[in-house]
């Protein structure tokens, strides 16, 4: 078993720690909220008073964390910290520039890395059945892999540094954009009469045919459970969709490609959250197009 360091104890950090120590692994930890701290020692999880202390020892240092610049300050931290042949897994949703300067930090001091963001919210890291997406050196891979097959039911490995995030953001905005499809599609189809699970049941079984509607449907009663089902509680929550929809148009700026429909979808989240999606699941956005002006 391995000695583990976990920096951030969020609704995605702690679970995923709590299966490595379920899995057997020795698990130190820090984070700047006490009482996430607190939960985390109930499960069995050592607390550090700090990010270098908690990574003294480390074979492994994995990081979930909200942002690119926070990412940042704790490798800062931590990776001057880090014992020789320590892996560092960033498992953060952050910007691709952010994540290329933190390989650099770590190749600069010998030590491997991945960024390895997640699919899957807090079921799934719960669970332990994550999708990783995973961008950096094949060594570094191989040897976390052991530790991410703990906390996730698929790995996928993307390519050199940052290709994890680039992975994520590409998909978080094709989903954003799908969603507000299946949301229109079935906002329409209430305003012309046609029953819900009629619509389900054309669309679910025809070119119309996706995740947003076959296994997230944003109209309660019809298909798999969803949050739509519960009051649109996430979830995965429209305050992360914006923030990813976000990181993709940063990175469409960066590289100069057109993403017109990812723009679009930015701006109507946006609203969303404005007009009463603080808090609720990104499917609904059903809620905000059906009283929304034409």
């Amino acid at each position: 078993m391995s000695d583990i360091a976990f920096i951030g104890l969020g609704n995605m950090g702690l679970p995923m720690a709590i299966n490595l120590v379920k899995a057997g692994h020795s698990v130190t930890a820090f984070d700047t909220v006490a009482d996430a701290v607190a939960k985390a020692e109930a499960e069995g999880i050592k607390a550090a008073p700090d990010a270098a202390s908690a990574v003294a020892d480390a074979q492994f240092i994995i990081t979930m964390l909200p942002s690119g610049p926070i990412v940042l300050k704790v490798f800062e931290a931590v990776v001057p910290a880090a014992k020789s042949g320590a892996v560092l897994i960033d498992c953060s949703t952050i910007d691709v520039e952010s994540a290329r300067k933190a390989h650099a930090m770590c190749d600069a001091a010998g030590l491997l890395s991945l960024d390895a963001p997640v699919s899957g919210g807090t079921g799934g890291a719960a669970a332990g059945t994550l999708t990783f997406m995973a961008g950096g050196k094949r060594e570094a891979f191989d040897k976390a892999s052991p530790i991410l097959d703990v906390m996730g039911g698929k790995l996928v490995y993307c390519g050199g540094g940052g290709a994890g995030q680039a992975a994520k953001i590409c998909n978080n905005m094709l989903l954003g954009i799908s969603m507000i499809g299946a949301c229109e599609a079935f906002a329409l189809a209430e305003k012309l009469g046609l029953e819900a699970q009629a619509a389900f049941d054309v669309i679910s079984t025809s070119s119309g045919y996706c995740w947003s509607v076959n296994t997230y449907c944003p109209v309660p009663g019809v298909g798999p459970q969803s949050p739509a089902d519960n009051g649109y509680k996430p979830g995965f929550a429209t305050e992360l969709m914006l923030k990813d929809l976000g990181l993709s148009q940063q990175a469409a700026d960066s590289a100069g490609q057109a993403t017109p429909m990812g723009a679009r979808a930015q701006e109507l989240y946006a609203r969303f959250l404005e007009h009463g999606g603080k808090g609720k699941d990104f499917s609904g956005m059903i809620e905000y197009l059906k009283t929304a002006a034409r």
